[in-house]
């Protein structure tokens, strides 16, 4: 299978090296493209640092992977994704891989992610996507586990290959040495974590993430990581609405 890695935290995240060489070990042709600066909160933005549409791409040597291919792009990763469909980092992939991501992505909040927004943009161009997420929570230690999060992640590399083309799963993973096959769920209303806008004086607001108050639904991505499970939703791209009576 052909590989694209990606992520929203950029070039030198270190998840996306740990994704790389997770899918690298697992025998596929791996080829990573990236942004060179973070472009979290980016959702399928197609936007590029370049003007009259021409973006910026510049080789990399990225640690512990030699003879795999690796790319900064000057760009948002929704772009990223697209422009690997048509080819701009060699044949097309079959499957994109998007994170490590440093922070969980859970609920309807990923509509925000840059990290599922990738995942997104590979779907409608006919790939198979797994975003991958780390919950280091509000205050996270020196050293994630970006392990845990692959090896969780390799559990369902086989089985995402057998699905169709434009499937989408995104998967959760607990900041821990260890963690269990991921459970499958639906997507929370809310996360435990929520963005929240303060308004200034001045009309200029900041935007600040909070610890969300109130009961996470059961069965939720969000619930059951905050169990400590690794979880796994299956997401679908963007769709008509046949059922809306208007």
């Amino acid at each position: 299978m052909r590989a694209l890695i990606t992520n929203d935290d950029g070039i030198d995240s270190p998840g996306l090296t740990a994704l790389a060489r997770g899918a690298a070990d697992h025998g596929w042709t791996v080829v990573v493209a990236a942004p060179a600066a973070e472009a979290s909160g980016t959702s399928a933005g197609l936007t590029g640092a370049g003007g009259a549409g021409r973006v910026a791409v510049e080789r990399r040597d990225l640690p512990g992977l030699p003879g795999v291919p690796a790319f900064a792009v000057a760009a948002h990763p929704g772009l990223i994704a697209l422009a690997a469909a048509q080819g701009t980092f060699g044949e097309p992939p079959e499957i994109l891989l998007s994170g490590v991501n440093h922070g969980a992505n859970v609920g309807r909040a990923i509509l925000h992610s840059g990290t599922v927004g990738a995942a997104l943009t590979a779907s409608i161009n006919g790939a198979r996507a797994l975003a991958v997420s780390l919950d280091v929570g509000l205050d996270p230690g020196p050293r994630p586990h970006w392990n845990t999060a692959v090896a969780v992640a390799s559990i369902l590399f086989d089985r995402l290959t057998e699905l169709p083309a434009g499937t989408v799963l995104n998967l959760n993973v607990p900041d821990r040495p260890e963690a269990g096959a991921p459970k499958r769920t639906c997507l929370a209303e809310f996360g435990a974590v929520r963005s929240h806008i303060q308004n200034g004086e001045d009309g200029a607001f900041t935007l600040t993430a909070v610890t969300g108050e109130g009961q996470l639904s059961p069965g939720s991505d969000a619930r059951l990581l905050s169990e400590g499970h690794a979880t796994v939703t299956a997401l679908k791209s963007v769709a008509e609405d046949p059922g809306l009576d208007w």
